[in-house]
């Protein structure tokens, strides 16, 4: 006698952690990723987002802006402080510094109020399907000072570690794949991300804090150029040829 099949268990559900003190807004935003299958916490101020992110250990924070007793700048750097977990943020429409503000302190992603749940749950699908996604079995990416290990996710400047986001990882890799041409932020979006539209301004700030992590001097950088518009090139032979030259110039040396 055979015995009976065992079904097999489900896949647990990925945590998400909604920080919101509006509770309108997180109602609804926990019941849309609630119905997309995703286990769903609520936290309504800064203090106990950072608590409960610590203790939960979410695989994705959507964060509000906005927020009595931390705002969400500095919830979203003192949950990076724990690990690399993906923040989607939340914010008002029409503060475009604050889009770029809560980009730079390491959000993947934003959505702007008021906003669709369903986009919502969307990006954060894609957030969540790019930070999970399989690693890049090929070799590691090699230009000038810059080593990426794609399967690892590792990169190294000069030997010494990088510490980057999901996105500035993925930005990197994409020039080192592509050096010498120029590439425009549409491009950078579309083929980087994933985004069919957005705001450009998130590419901007993206190279930005890039260029802060691999150039000698962010304010003059050499590897990661503006091709004023037109876009962006990667061209680390620059760096060497400029430093080979300041070498020649004052020392007289072989060239």
């Amino acid at each position: 006698m055979s015995s009976p099949s065992v079904p097999a268990s489900a896949p647990p559900r990925r945590r998400v952690l909604v920080v919101d003190d509006d509770p309108t807004v997180a109602e609804v935003v926990a019941g849309y990723l609630d119905r997309a299958g995703f286990a769903v916490e609520r936290v309504a101020d800064g203090p106990s987002a950072v608590t409960r992110a610590a203790a939960l250990r979410p695989d994705l924070v959507v964060l509000d802006l906005m927020l009595p007793g931390m705002d969400g700048l500095e919830v979203c750097r003192r949950i990076r402080e724990g690990g690399p977990v993906p923040v989607v943020m939340l914010t008002a429409r029409g503060d475009e510094d604050d889009r770029i503000l809560g980009l730079e302190v390491g959000a993947d992603d934003y959505v702007t109020k008021p906003f669709s749940p369903r986009e919502l749950v969307l990006r954060v699908e894609s957030v969540l399907r790019r930070a999970g996604s399989r690693p890049d079995p090929g070799p590691w990416l090699r230009s000038g000072p810059l080593a990426l290990d794609p399967a690892a996710r590792r990169a190294l400047r000069d030997g010494a570690e990088l510490a980057l986001t999901i996105r500035e990882f993925d930005l990197l890799a994409f020039f080192l794949r592509h050096p010498g041409r120029v590439l425009g932020r549409e491009e950078l979006m579309r083929r980087v991300w994933g985004w069919e539209f957005g705001d450009l301004s998130t590419v901007t700030v993206h190279v930005r804090r890039l260029r802060e992590k691999v150039e000698d001097d962010p304010a003059r950088p050499q590897l990661i150029t503006t091709v004023w518009g037109v876009g962006y090139r990667f061209d680390p032979a620059q760096s060497g040829t400029a430093q080979a030259a300041a070498t020649a110039e004052a020392g007289g040396g072989d060239a």
